[in-house]
């Protein structure tokens, strides 16, 4: 069987996966249960299609559990000594300009299963993070986006 590949995680991201586990558990398992109970009431569950919306709701939060619980089981929290400045890392905040438009953008680099756009992290595996990681500060990264090759210098590296 192939290895598990390690998570490193933030302190918050690991508290999101936790508490989003225990959510499913404790309060959407006992929901979904409650329409297939109410679905198996109402007779005939052949043509039945709110019992089948449970049942496949069942199943994604069935899937979604063992994907948190394989996560967390493989995970690592990131130390503060892990994250470094001198070079972009994972857990580092780095400051990005577009070469082009002159546009910075300060995003922060995480596991993929922590990544947000909107919240400012990506993942270390997207194109822009694989394009910065282990560079330093003043380095110029090309990134294949759909639009084109777009360049990026990097200002800023901090934890």
């Amino acid at each position: 069987m192939a290895e598990e590949k390690e998570v490193v995680l933030t302190k918050e991201g690991l508290e999101k996966l936790e508490n989003e586990l225990e959510h499913l558990k404790s309060v959407k398992r006992e929901e979904v249960a409650e329409r297939i109970k109410q679905a198996i009431a109402f007779g005939d569950i052949s043509e039945n299609s709110e019992y089948e919306d449970a049942k496949n709701e069942q199943a994604f939060i069935e899937g979604r559990i063992m994907s948190l619980e394989k996560t967390l089981k493989n995970a690592r929290l990131m130390e503060d000594t892990d994250i470094r400045t001198d070079v972009v890392s994972l857990g580092s905040k780095i400051t990005l300009k577009e070469v082009k438009s002159g546009r910075e953008v300060i995003v922060t680099i995480v596991s993929s299963v922590e990544s947000k756009l909107k919240d400012g992290k990506i993942s270390d595996e997207s194109p822009v993070g694989r394009a910065v990681m282990g560079k330093k500060v003043r380095s110029v990264v090309e990134v294949e986006a759909p639009a084109g090759k777009i360049k990026y210098k990097i200002l800023k590296v901090d934890k």
